[in-house]
């Protein structure tokens, strides 16, 4: 009897600590009505409404935003953490070397891929494990590994979110298991992946569906705990997450046609929630927008507005007028616009016309703007792309000689 008290005090502890540290939701309850949800959502044209605290739709090929809730609020992100993670592992490390496990990645709890003290796997399916799986146990190892351990891997996460212009992001574990000092933005987690994305080894990683790990040289059969992978048209990755602090939490990238979209929804009550949300966003995105060519636009405009004022620029004292005038790069092609918006696009320009020599080659002389339905999307700098030279005083005497020369020819011409 003394032993069966033991061994149900034991179980208790054990499924208690579980219910706190789990770091995604392989566990919660299969959702088998996507099907269903997203033939609610396929018709939406109106903007939803939805659970998740925070959300964003963020258009990977213009950086904008078409959908906002709290975007910009700081959140715990549970497992969606692990994006970071592998991008900071593949750009460091050599896929195909062999860890061994420490006693810590083996212990750690939640989510987990498997693994044991002194266990050997490659970096390769460490991150088949984090990403899939969401293992905790391999995101500790894969950090020890890169880093040497945690605390150091965290610093080159910060480090990186850094240089991505990141400052309402901060990392303390490569897992996410809940910490007040570990979080992000449903924004700034956007930029986030679709920066991990632009990698084709990640883009790989959670883009697969069922995929075979080999521990110690044993196969083991992992599958992605992503949802809305292989169910929902186009999507093509990327996260999910779930901590009791950070609630239910999901990354998805979806592709259709040339509209490259990015839902991020975080703080969702239930599992269902955070699937019915996603959809919702993306059905919305794509029912509504469309990408429009705005670089077209603007160097339609551009050249028209040349060809009306090239003969306006006054360069005084210097050696001509002659300023040829050219647009800074244009940092994307198209741009997703609301179907109800199409015909309120305007380009406005703006360049100066006076000026006094000397005048330095590509300096910026004005602005070309762009406005969709009142709302500025898009500045460009307009420079000159010749230098003018300040007249000398043998300049300034061979023009008064022609200018006298000139006047007396007319002069002549009058008389005769």
């Amino acid at each position: 009897m003394k032993l069966y008290k033991v061994f149900l005090v034991f179980v208790f502890v054990v499924l208690s600590f579980n219910c706190f540290v789990l770091a995604d939701d392989e566990n919660e309850e299969i959702v088998n009505n996507v099907s269903s949800l997203i033939e609610v959502s396929s018709n939406i044209t109106e903007e939803p409404t939805i659970n998740s605290r925070s959300a964003i739709i963020y258009d990977r090929t213009s950086g904008s935003v078409l959908y906002g809730k709290s975007e910009n609020e700081k959140r715990k992100m549970a497992s969606t953490t692990k994006i970071m993670t592998a991008i900071i592992v593949i750009e460091n490390s050599n896929l195909d070397d062999i860890v061994t496990i420490s006693s810590k990645s083996a212990g750690t709890g939640g989510s987990r891929l498997g693994l044991h003290t002194n266990d050997k796997i490659s970096v390769r399916d460490l991150l088949y494990g984090l990403l899939l799986c969401s293992g905790n146990d391999a995101a500790v190892a894969l950090a020890e590994y890169v880093g040497g351990d945690v605390s150091n891997f965290a610093t080159l996460m910060n480090n990186k979110s850094k240089s991505l212009g990141l400052y309402s992001t901060h990392f303390v574990t490569p897992h996410g298991l809940d910490n007040d000092d570990h979080y992000t933005t449903a924004y700034e987690l956007a930029v986030i992946t679709d920066y991990a994305l632009k990698n084709e080894i990640f883009s790989n990683f959670v883009g697969t569906k069922n995929h075979t790990v080999y521990i110690n040289g044993n196969p083991k059969n992992l599958s992605n705990t992503n949802e809305l992978l292989g169910n929902l048209n186009g999507v093509y990755g990327v996260k999910t997450g779930f901590t009791n602090g950070a609630n239910r939490c999901l990354v998805t990238a979806v592709k259709r046609n040339n509209m490259d979209l990015i839902c991020v929804v975080l703080g969702a009550d239930t599992k269902k929630d955070r699937t019915q949300d996603s959809i919702k966003l993306i059905e919305y995105a794509f029912n509504n927008f469309e990408m429009v060519n705005i670089k077209d636009k603007i160097l339609n405009e551009f050249e028209n507005w040349k060809l009306c004022n090239s003969s306006s620029f006054v360069v005084k004292k210097g050696l001509s007028n002659n300023i040829d005038i050219f647009l800074a790069d244009l940092p994307f092609d198209f741009f997703p616009v609301n179907s109800n918006h199409i015909n309120d696009i305007s380009i406005y320009i703006y360049c100066k016309k006076n000026f006094e020599a000397p005048l330095q080659s590509e300096t910026a002389i004005g602005y070309l703007t762009v406005s969709v339905h009142n709302k500025n999307i898009l500045s460009l700098d307009i420079f000159n792309s010749n230098e003018i030279l300040h007249k000398s005083w043998m300049n300034f005497y061979n023009t008064m000689f022609k200018d006298y020369i000139l006047h007396l020819e007319s002069l002549l011409y009058e008389k005769i």
